[in-house]
């Protein structure tokens, strides 16, 4: 009823009048029956915010230019709900724009802040009236009829305002220095403060490009004097702080700035993975976290398509960490911290049935089509061995940790060392069982394939690195919810690209 489909009457402007200072009570309905007077409304709106409220303005556009000047000759100036409102003809945002810097340098409105609480609106308008002709005046107050602090003058001319802003700008009247200068529009301040923080930042970036340096894996008792001592030899050091939480207490890492890159280059190469008090230091460029999660994006592509290729094989996810299966326990559930309850696993359909027991020696599938043997279900082929059999932990030359053996936790120093005398192709894996249980206990992994895919993307780490996090839950933290931001924001953007195809089957 009060909508215009036809785009070149809506475009051409002709008829359409804009209205402000409305009631919040107006609404499309009120507003058209107010102006339904004059002439046919080809449609009619009241502006509301995302929560449905008016914004205290609004447009009609009528059918006819005449209908429109008659709206705005008879409606201008009048009350609607106690509230003088402004009819004017509405004026295209392209055109406003256009016109903007001349309204900015012929401006006669003026801003004033820093008001003293205690003046009245006498004494406000008695301090500006010196300068010039004064068409209105406002000083906002709040629900109690209190003043806030500030408010708007509007004179006739602008070599008036000018005058005022000039002579009372920065002048302290009832021992306040206030503010006074040209007001602008929520818009227009915006867009300063946007452009004031980007060049801020910008500044910022290249001030503490290459001197800023973020080290880790410190000790408790290093404060932030002791980190500048350690570092202190390899240049002038502008700033040295170590973090700390509510409670003072060091959170094990910090940044140290130079006062050049060449500086900061050398504490690198001679400082990483220095052992200070006991514990490898890691140094590097700090870095801010829309980089980190850039780098954590570029690696789950860059892993995604190598993955794929091996997703039916291993009867799982693509791009997720399996927790290895421990044979010679019943059931088919891996290994876990609390000794009950097994992490996510196969569909409950495919589960095995009460009583029934991981296939032995004799029970193994037998051999396909041309005696290839056939994949075990749910067993990577990296637990299989060259007959598609699952390899017992004797076969596989190593061992990986039953957390069931060790109910009252390890010690890093002691995963270290079983880390080191594990064979290279097993630690990631030996670290992955470490790492899945701690993700799934945090709750937030809520994808089916959220806790693999976020412990393959975190085993991407050194070695070290992840002992650090497993040892330190704020570390462990920071480095999950980049690694979950990273996967959640790759899940969006998989859901717009095509399916992969299905591997095609051979033939029996």
């Amino acid at each position: 009823m009060w909508s215009q489909r036809d785009p070149s009457s809506r475009r051409s402007g002709d008829g359409n009048i804009f209205i402000k200072n409305l009631h919040p009570a107006i609404d499309n309905k009120a507003l058209h029956d107010t102006f339904s007077a004059f002439g046919k409304i080809l449609s009619c709106k009241v502006a509301t915010d995302d929560m449905g409220q008016s914004k205290c303005f609004g447009f009609v556009h009528y059918e006819t230019a005449e209908a429109a000047e008659a709206a705005i000759e008879n409606v201008n100036g009048m009350l609607l709900n106690d509230r003088e409102v402004y009819v004017g003809k509405h004026i295209s945002k392209k055109d406003r724009e256009s016109k903007f810097e001349e309204m900015k340098a012929n401006y006669t409105n003026i801003y004033v802040k820093n008001i003293d609480l205690e003046f009245s609106d006498e004494e406000f308008e008695k301090l500006f009236v010196p300068f010039g002709t004064i068409t209105s005046i406002y000083l906002e107050k709040d629900q109690d009829g209190k003043s806030k602090g500030f408010g708007f003058v509007n004179y006739e001319t602008h070599e008036s305002a000018v005058k005022a802003v000039e002579e009372l700008n920065d002048k302290e009247i009832n021992g306040q220095k206030i503010y006074v200068g040209r007001a602008q529009k929520k818009r227009e301040r915006m867009e300063e403060l946007k452009k004031q923080y980007e060049s801020t930042r910008v500044e910022r970036l290249s001030k503490y490009q290459g001197v800023n340096l973020f080290v880790k894996n410190l000790d408790d008792s290093i404060d932030s004097e002791k980190l500048e001592e350690e570092f202190k030899p390899f240049g002038s050091i502008t700033s040295a702080k170590v973090m700390v939480d509510e409670a003072g207490k060091s959170k094990g890492f910090g940044f140290v700035c130079f006062s050049s890159p060449e500086e900061a280059t050398k504490a690198i190469t001679e400082m990483n993975q220095r052992m200070i008090l006991g514990k490898p230091l890691y140094v590097a460029l700090a870095q801010r976290k829309d980089v980190r999660r850039s780098q954590l994006e570029q690696q789950i592509q860059a892993r995604n398509q190598m993955r794929m290729q091996n997703a039916a094989a291993s009867g799982g996810i693509p791009g997720q960490f399996i927790p290895p299966m421990f044979y010679g326990q019943q059931g088919f559930f891996p290994p876990n911290g609390r000794g009950n309850a097994p992490f996510p696993g196969p569909n409950p359909q495919m589960m095995m049935r009460r009583g029934q027991q991981f296939p032995g020696p004799e029970q193994w599938p037998r051999p396909g089509p041309n005696g290839q043997p056939v994949p075990v279900y749910g067993i990577p082929p990296q637990f299989q061995d060259f007959n598609g059999q699952p390899m017992r932990q004797q076969q596989r030359g190593g061992y990986y940790p039953n957390r069931n053996q060790n109910k009252g936790g390890r010690q890093q120093k002691d995963l270290a060392a079983i880390i080191a005398n594990a064979p290279p192709d097993q630690q990631k894996r030996i670290l992955g069982e470490e790492l899945y249980p701690k993700i799934v206990a945090t709750g937030k992994a809520q994808e089916p394939e959220a806790a693999g895919k976020i412990t393959g993307m975190m085993l991407g780490l050194e070695n070290q690195e992840i002992l650090d996090l497993l040892e330190d839950d704020e570390l462990f933290n920071n480095h999950f919810e980049d690694a979950l931001t990273a996967f959640e924001e790759y899940k969006k953007s998989e859901a717009g690209a095509p399916a992969p195809a299905a591997p095609e089957q051979p033939q029996a």
